[in-house]
């Protein structure tokens, strides 16, 4: 009988931590990678039959997430974030699939929210990820977007995920802050440049485009609007540190 270990990354989740683990119904065992949390987050997942190790991250999600698989005990593994819920419908088809004996890297149709409200549509439409898989063989690789690697085809389950993304506006503009600033220095190890026209000027505007008309945010109403500006601002945004790092690298040659 093939079990599931759960992997949760957490960071300060005491608010989070119970309801995600208890959504895990199928879960064998539960792992936290915890990134030296100040907050309760260790003893309530622990109290709840959690296995704790405590790493720090460094910004590396990737790195964090391939030290997680390899803490794993069973065959499958299973990645959640503290903010995501399974539902009942979610916990039996993953329960069924494991036991079928098929192996595939199965994705997950995930329903966001902001501030506890539902999203459709715009950045937050539903969106797909890659989270249960066959333990061995699997990794995963980047730094600010990281890609989960396994070595089965993929497949998709039919029951979702919930997504409880963003609570208030400031976690959304510091998460949107770092991100920005740790694509732009992906970006410039990678050897890109800043073309000011066309990725300060253009490319955000065609984000905001392809957000709130393309992606149909508009039919989300102020939310929608506010959310797919905020989106075209952080595409801005990471052109514009990418910029100041090439002007900083220029200053001390």
């Amino acid at each position: 009988m093939s079990r599931i270990s759960v992997l949760i990354l957490a960071k300060n989740e005491a608010h989070n931590i119970r309801e995600c683990i208890d959504s895990c119904s199928f879960a064998d065992e539960v792992i936290i990678i915890d990134d030296s949390s100040t907050d309760d987050t260790r003893a309530i997942a622990e109290s709840l039959g959690a296995r704790v190790i405590e790493r720090n991250m460094n910004g590396d999600w990737g790195g964090q997430q391939t030290f997680a698989i390899s803490q794993a005990s069973h065959e499958w593994i299973f990645f959640i974030d503290a903010d995501e819920r399974c539902t009942p419908s979610l916990c039996t088809e993953i329960r069924q699939v494991v036991q079928s004996g098929e192996q595939y890297g199965y994705w997950i149709k995930r329903i966001n929210h902001f501030q506890h409200k539902l999203v459709q549509y715009g950045p937050l439409s539903p969106d797909w990820v890659c989270r249960l898989m066959p333990t061995k063989g699997s990794y995963v690789e980047g730094f600010v977007h990281p890609k989960i690697v396994h070595q089965h085809t993929d497949k998709k389950l039919s029951q979702t995920m919930l997504h409880y993304t963003y609570e208030t506006w400031e976690q959304y503009l510091r998460k949107m802050n770092q991100y920005s600033t740790l694509a732009a220095e992906k970006n410039y190890q990678e050897g890109k440049r800043c073309n000011v026209l066309l990725d300060v000027v253009l490319r955000p505007a065609f984000a905001f485009f392809k957000m709130y008309v393309l992606k149909k945010g508009f039919l989300d109403g102020a939310i929608g609007y506010m959310l797919s500006k905020n989106y075209a601002n952080y595409t801005m945004n990471k052109y514009v540190k990418l910029k100041y790092l090439q002007d900083q690298a220029s200053q001390n040659r």
